[in-house]
């Protein structure tokens, strides 16, 4: 199943408040009542205090009823929870245990190996049910769903809106969705992940309303204002909020009744509630086994004599009157608690969901005991002395044993993440892009390319204005498309296969139709081929597009700017907005930094963006590391960015030498190199900090642009650049 067995042997012992002294053996305050004779069969099940034996929603009637249809000696073992129910299956005190809810089964059968045999149904005849995100149509977040371009992600832009929770820790309205989104690295857990509240503070965080409707996320109290499922989405139809956590068919529920007298007045249209892709489905109540214990046989009569209960007067009036269900189905584990394990397992503090048995209360999923980090060792004895500092530090701060892991190409270290080799990887944006979409790997945090904190800098075109390409930009007539005017024209790029200067401007424009390719769409050399074909300057000057050679005229983002501004070239492919080509070289405060070739600046104009190009980013494979590990990994990079190394630094009437925290003014006596800023110095590209990131933010404009280019992963995997393919061999072997 791929969790961690300590995590879950935790969350099993929360479920399983007080038991010691109570499994193993009889206890003499459980109360066992035989009816018949023949093979015994016990029924662990939580009978209610004070229940009379003529109750009609006593369990005995169960019993009675299997001890007729299998004439058997069945019984009733009295458990005090679920949780207990589960001890008494694992140690062969019970055949079968029933009514059993979701977490406590799920614990069961990751814990101790428990198997699900039936289940009870649902008002609809299922044994579960959806939980999804609802949104209005026409809202960013439903065109990112529906238009039928998996570019495009819509759980990336719930951050910042205004959720809607059904509750406090609900599984459709809260547990299902953020386990979901948690696990697939969109939300970043802000705490402790042994806290419950730790949730609430990450949803506060994440759903803050900035990007939406700027309201809070709302998280009634039960019975509170939008509290449930018709609140959640009438918190969603009022306008409150921008994403709704419900059921499948909550809005169906509410605002589709056959009588439309019995719509909430609130109700949107139907067609005005979008309903996004499943978080998972949570389970109805399980009948459950040890198949170490129950016999093959035995278990199938059993099986087949509850599933009956459905087809004759007698069991559908015991199923509805002890169960208050309709029906009993066979199912299999994998099916009944799959999803919703996947998704309870990445929640903060899970423990006080069942009741924490921990002594001092804090006890969470364990992290891995090693770690292991995908890093260039070099010949330079210094640089590795640096780059194990990251590693000690970061063994000091989790309290496990940290390794570099030596990788000698990008190629190597997409390999070692993608079979479990290591943990975390430090990967360029063209790898990390093949990582992500071919080998399912994801963001864990990204490094800052400035002190202001970029992430991303958008590639651009560039023309000289009063050209027909800058005028159809600049005209406001959306009849007329700048891009579409570029063929004919020459083209100046940065150098072959650059992310700004080609790689990007050339996936859009293949991406939306402006340019065809040419040649081999396997070989990225008809890439060469397709920019020659379509900039080759027959409706400009005549000159053929500019693709330098590494310091030859004209390259680089200079050269570029260079080949417009001399009259060459008709368009240039650099940097724009923020870090804008044009204004690095040619407006600078002191005149005499500017290049000769500059022109004034009103004489550069800028097209929208293409996309962003992505820093740098550091990779994990969300199969193989759990969120509990993943979570106190990211913690420790992001704080090592509010560190720096001092000497003789002067604080009160003191002066100190160490690692000074800028947050807490403290100073720590370690070693420079476990200190953040000579770490973040050492393994990022521009030394500012790391910051929390996911694939689809970082990387996904970027990917977009970049899966349009012919042959370009066949040559990212070739030995010409990462030498993606050669490295899967070595790594499957390790």
């Amino acid at each position: 199943m791929g969790y961690n067995s300590k995590t879950i042997l935790m969350i099993l012992l929360m479920c399983t408040a007080s038991l010691a002294g109570c499994i193993g053996g009889e206890d003499e305050n459980e109360e066992t009542v035989s009816i018949c004779s023949g093979d015994e069969l016990i029924i662990a099940f939580e009978v209610k205090e004070d229940m009379d034996a003529d109750d009609l929603q006593n369990p005995q009637q169960i019993a009675n009823y299997l001890c007729e249809k299998l004439d058997m000696d069945v019984s009733i073992y009295n458990v005090g929870s679920s949780g207990l129910a589960m001890e008494a299956l694992r140690f062969g005190n019970a055949d079968i245990a029933m009514n059993i809810d979701g977490g406590p089964a799920w614990v069961g059968w990751n814990a101790y190996g428990l198997d699900v045999m039936a289940a009870d149904t649902k008002s609809d005849g299922r044994a579960y049910y959806d939980a999804h995100a609802w949104v209005k149509s026409g809202s960013e977040i439903a065109e990112a769903h529906l238009d039928g371009d998996d570019s495009t992600d819509p759980f990336s832009l719930l951050a910042g809106k205004t959720s809607c929770h059904t509750g406090w820790l609900k599984s459709a309205g809260m547990l299902m969705p953020m386990g979901y989104m948690i696990g697939n690295g969109y939300v970043t857990v802000q705490g402790d992940m042994s806290d419950t509240e730790t949730l609430r503070t990450t949803i506060n965080h994440y759903f803050d309303g900035s990007t939406g409707a700027g309201n809070a996320a709302s998280i009634p109290e039960s019975g509170a204002l939008y509290s449930g499922y018709d609140g959640a989405l009438e918190c969603l139809s009022s306008g409150y909020g921008d994403v709704a956590f419900a059921k499948d068919s909550t809005p169906a529920g509410y605002c589709a009744n056959e009588d439309a007298t019995e719509n909430q007045e609130w109700c949107l249209d139907m067609s005005e509630y979008v309903a996004l892709p499943k978080f998972g489905s949570s389970p109805s109540h399980s009948i459950m086994f040890n198949d170490d214990v129950l016999d093959d046989d035995k278990e199938t009569l059993i099986k087949d004599a509850l599933v009956a209960m459905n087809d004759n007067e007698e069991g559908l009036s015991i199923l509805n009157n002890v169960l208050g269900t309709e029906a009993i189905i066979a199912t299999d584990t994998e099916t009944h608690l799959g999803t919703y394990g996947a998704a309870l397992m990445n929640i903060p503090g899970i423990s006080s969901k069942y009741g924490n048995a921990f002594a001092d209360g804090t006890q969470t999923g364990a992290i891995k005991s090693t770690i292991n980090i995908a890093y260039y060792l070099a010949d330079d004895s210094e640089s590795n002395a640096q780059a194990q500092g990251m590693a000690d530090r970061l063994e000091a701060d989790l309290g496990v044993t940290v390794n570099l892991y030596d990788v000698s190409s990008e190629g190597m270290i997409i390999q070692a993440l993608r079979f479990g080799n290591v943990d975390i990887g430090f990967l360029e944006g063209g790898p990390a892009w093949i990582g992500w979409k071919e080998y399912g790997l994801s963001v864990m945090a990204v490094e800052t390319t400035t002190s202001d904190g970029a992430t991303h800098y958008n590639a651009s075109a560039w023309a000289l204005n009063g050209s027909d390409i800058a005028n159809a930009h600049l005209d406001g007539d959306d009849s007329t498309d700048p891009f579409a005017l570029l063929a004919g024209k020459t083209s100046c790029h940065t150098g072959w296969l650059k992310s700004a200067g080609m790689l990007m401007p050339m996936g859009y424009l293949i991406k939306n139709g402006y340019v065809t390719p040419v040649g081999d769409t396997s070989d990225i050399n008809s890439l060469r081929n397709t920019i020659d074909t379509h900039f080759d300057g027959s409706t400009s000057n005549g000159n053929a597009a500019s693709i330098p050679d590494s310091g030859a005229l004209y390259s680089g983002y200079s050269g570029a700017i260079e080949c417009l501004s001399s009259g060459y070239g008709d368009v240039a492919f650099a940097k724009g907005d923020d870090f804008s080509t044009p204004h690095k070289y040619c407006d600078n405060d002191d005149e005499s930094e500017n290049e000769e070739w500059c022109l004034e600046m009103d004489e550069y104009v800028q097209l929208p963006s293409f996309g962003q190009s992505p820093s740098h980013p550091v990779m994990y494979n969300p199969d193989m590391l759990d969120v509990y590990t993943r979570n106190a990994i990211l913690n420790a990079m992001l704080s090592w960015g509010d560190e720096m190394w001092v000497e003789d630094y002067p604080m009160g009437n003191q002066t100190y030498t160490g690692c000074y925290n800028v947050v807490t003014h403290q100073v720590a006596d370690i070693p420079s190199n476990q200190c953040g800023s000579e770490i973040i110095s050492e393994v990022t590209s521009k030394g500012y900090r790391l910051v929390a990131g996911n694939s689809q933010n970082h990387l996904g404009s970027y990917s977009d642009l970049l899966g349009s280019i012919p042959g370009l992963s066949e040559y990212y995997h070739s030995s010409d650049k990462y030498g993606i393919s050669d490295a899967e061999s070595g790594q499957q072997q390790d």
